[in-house]
């Protein structure tokens, strides 16, 4: 028997590090993967593929992809559920991941991670600038009406 799957895509947001109880690190991210034929539209679609990683890959994943990066990625499928908050049984297909590739050079990545630090500063400034009567710190949530 064979569980095997190489990937090839782009992550749709920055990866995700936690650590287990026991100090063990787990990344997840999504890979959007385009398909390699096109509908009746011409277009090509894309799938959303859940991954996880774990230990000292999660941590460089962590430390060196962001949202956009493009990677390879091996390994193989995995189904799980569990109960949710509401009682209801979730079922979960993952890739769990055992080696990935960067597809970039350094100089993308750093140009990427860049983009996104100049674009969290320019929110930042944003906030500055925001008008003093819209932070007025006196309403409390009972002043709300709703």
């Amino acid at each position: 028997m064979m569980n095997h799957v190489q990937l090839i895509g782009r992550l749709t947001k920055d990866p995700e590090l936690r650590y287990t109880s026991q100090g063990v690190g787990v990344a997840s991210f999504t890979l959007a993967v385009q398909r390699n034929f096109s509908d009746g539209n011409g277009e090509r679609q894309t799938d959303f593929i859940q991954c996880i990683v774990w230990r000292k890959l999660a941590e460089t994943i962590a430390n060196h992809l962001v949202k956009g990066s493009l990677i390879a990625c091996e390994g193989r499928i995995q189904t799980r559920n569990y109960e949710n908050q509401q009682g209801q049984r979730v079922y979960v297909t993952e890739v769990v991941v055992n080696e990935v590739q960067f597809l970039e050079s350094k100089e993308q990545m750093q140009s990427r991670k860049a983009t996104k630090q100049q674009s969290f500063l320019d929110n930042q400034n944003l906030e500055e600038t925001i008008p003093s009567y819209m932070t007025d710190e006196n309403y409390t949530m009972d002043d709300l009406p709703f």
